[in-house]
């Protein structure tokens, strides 16, 4: 299993700031934290909030206020903000785990599924890349890159994602075709941008579907549209990434050639160069 490797020296400061020298560009103070992979943008703006972080020696409550990276100095608590490695893990859901951090219900959370080097006070800040919801299974990513996560549920990224779905109902050709045209549901349009038949039993079918958007519950949606309740929902791939034998419940770290895949896929449906 491939590790990321940790920043070079040329990135690790001590007094002159926390950020990369590579780059002078100014960005917000919040999203300066997201960058540096402490925490999440809307997690730094409350910290920023409470008065917990200092911007060049003086306490700042703007998430916005300018940072030159690689120049001003942040502290959070009166420590040094320094940049953490960047995480990438590769996780399957179990069924009726949720997509947070906490619970107020004490259900189980994805966190419990990390290893312990991930976990208690003084991990690494890291977030699910888009959500499963409590029902579903299967891959999920996480990471404390912020801006990569983005990227990967992006919308105009157009990432397939995989899923196998059992349905209580024999699926048909006209169903396949009524889940390709598309459907709305509460005002919304929604749309499968692949639909087959994976197999068939006496009361019940499993079905794949791709999907190159990420709407709030989109399949279940779809499905619930025609009347047809889901039995199993099961993400198997997020664009060249598959979930492979990954037993439920199990985390590992993503390769780097996986993450050299996906960065790559990503620029060449995004047109970057």
């Amino acid at each position: 299993m491939v590790r990321h490797r940790p920043p070079s020296k040329g990135n690790q400061h001590s007094n002159r700031g926390s950020t990369s020298p590579s780059s002078e560009r100014r960005v917000g103070l919040a999203r300066a934290l997201s960058k540096l992979g402490i925490c999440s943008r809307s997690q730094a703006s409350k910290w920023i909030a409470a008065g917990r972080v200092r911007l060049s020696g003086a306490i700042s409550r703007n998430p916005e206020a300018p940072v030159r990276l690689g120049t001003d100095r942040i502290e959070i608590d009166d420590q040094p903000a320094a940049a953490r490695n960047k995480i990438y893990l590769v996780l399957n859901k179990d069924r009726g785990v949720v997509t947070t951090a906490s619970d107020e219900q004490g259900r189980a959370t994805v966190y419990n599924s990390l290893p312990a080097s991930f976990s208690g006070p003084e991990a690494r800040w890291i977030a699910p890349v888009g959500r499963l919801d409590k029902a579903s299974e299967g891959l999920l990513l996480m990471t404390n890159d912020s801006e990569w996560a983005a990227r990967i549920t992006a919308p105009q990224t157009h990432l397939d994602k995989i899923y196998h779905v059992q349905i209580a109902a024999i699926v048909d050709d006209k169903l396949l075709h009524a889940l390709r045209r598309g459907v709305e549901n509460r005002g919304e349009f929604l749309q499968a941008k692949k639909v087959s038949s994976v197999r068939t039993g006496e009361k019940n079918s499993w079905i794949e579907i791709v999907l190159d958007e990420g709407k709030n519950r989109q399949i279940r949606r779809m499905l619930e549209s025609f009347g047809i309740e889901v039995l199993r929902l099961i993400r198997v791939s997020i664009g060249s990434l598959a979930l492979g034998d990954l037993k439920p419940g199990a985390t590992r770290t993503l390769t780097s050639q996986e993450k050299a895949s996906l960065d790559r896929l990503m620029a060449k449906h995004s047109g970057a160069p």
